[in-house]
């Protein structure tokens, strides 16, 4: 009995240790210093918003009548991640904008908050964009964390083409997939003790990471994708986001993906399926 007692004690606290372990680095920023690739000069930016903060960017103009898109990358990446499908989009005609999102890459922040303060990067970026393109239709990209951050994000006035790919439903699904994906049955166990330190490092709860109850604001066209074989969100719950959201709405599987980026995945398929629909929602009728 006391052997059982001692392995209980040691198997809970080395639980409890996990459990903060995995929250620190869940959380701490992922800084990374960022220089153009050979052959590209963007505008570099840096825009200010809240007290203090910044994020960091780069500007690709484009042709004046085809809209613009801001880009978001995934949790824990950067500007980078997104940089081929600018890339595309600037052959095509299409001005974007890339930005680190808050405490990533080289913007501020001192933790990564899921979407809900990068929300407030997001929309500084929308409103820069505004400014320097006051007459073009503006469309939002946004992979994983930059999908929530768009859909927490005061977009107002709305965007005229908005896309999420691989969006966590809340962040409860998240933290229970991603844990049991990696650790078996027993990620299903940490993951409360996971969820219980979103108040204590973060200062809100999880009921304000619910991307599902923030899509029913979205007044955009609208595009959810996600891998069918994703496991870090799992293709029912992708469903269960899309059926929350109003029309226009269209809903993209994607066989074979998990939770990868979409456009390397498939670059053909995902540029023949989204270019017609930016280019219908983004571009301006001939005068």
């Amino acid at each position: 009995m006391q052997r059982l007692l001692i392995a209980g004690l040691v198997l809970i606290t080395g639980t409890l240790i996990f459990s903060l372990v995995m929250g620190e680095l869940l959380t701490r920023p992922a800084r990374a210093r960022i220089a153009p690739p050979a052959g590209l000069k963007p505008e570099a930016l840096r825009i200010p918003y809240g007290d203090g903060q910044q994020v960091s960017g780069w500007f690709l103009p484009g042709r004046a009548g085809e809209g613009a898109v801001l880009l978001l990358h995934g949790v824990r990446g950067n500007r980078l991640q997104m940089l081929e499908r600018a890339r595309w989009l600037q052959r095509e005609g299409m001005a974007s904008l890339l930005i680190d999102l808050p405490a990533h890459g080289e913007s501020s922040g001192e933790r990564i908050t899921f979407g809900r303060r990068e929300a407030l990067g997001v929309q500084a970026a929308l409103g820069w964009l505004r400014g320097r393109l006051p007459g073009e239709r503006l469309g939002a990209v946004g992979v994983s964390l930059g999908g929530a951050s768009l859909l927490f994000a005061d977009r107002q006035p709305e965007l005229d083409a908005l896309v999420l790919e691989s969006v966590y439903p809340t962040i409860t699904d998240a933290v229970q997939d991603r844990l049991t994906t990696r650790f078996g049955p027993a990620g299903a166990w940490a993951a409360p003790l996971l969820l219980v330190q979103i108040p204590l490092r973060l200062g809100f709860s999880a009921d304000d990471l619910r991307p599902l109850d923030a899509i029913a604001t979205v007044r955009a066209p609208l595009v959810v994708a996600s891998g069918m074989e994703d496991r870090s969100t799992r293709w029912p719950e992708t469903q269960q986001l899309f059926a929350a959201a109003p029309e226009p709405k269209a809903l993209w599987p994607v066989p074979g993906a998990g939770h990868v980026d979409l456009h390397d995945f498939d670059t053909p398929s995902y540029r023949a399926r989204l270019l017609p629909w930016l280019q219908r929602h983004l571009r301006k009728a001939p005068a």
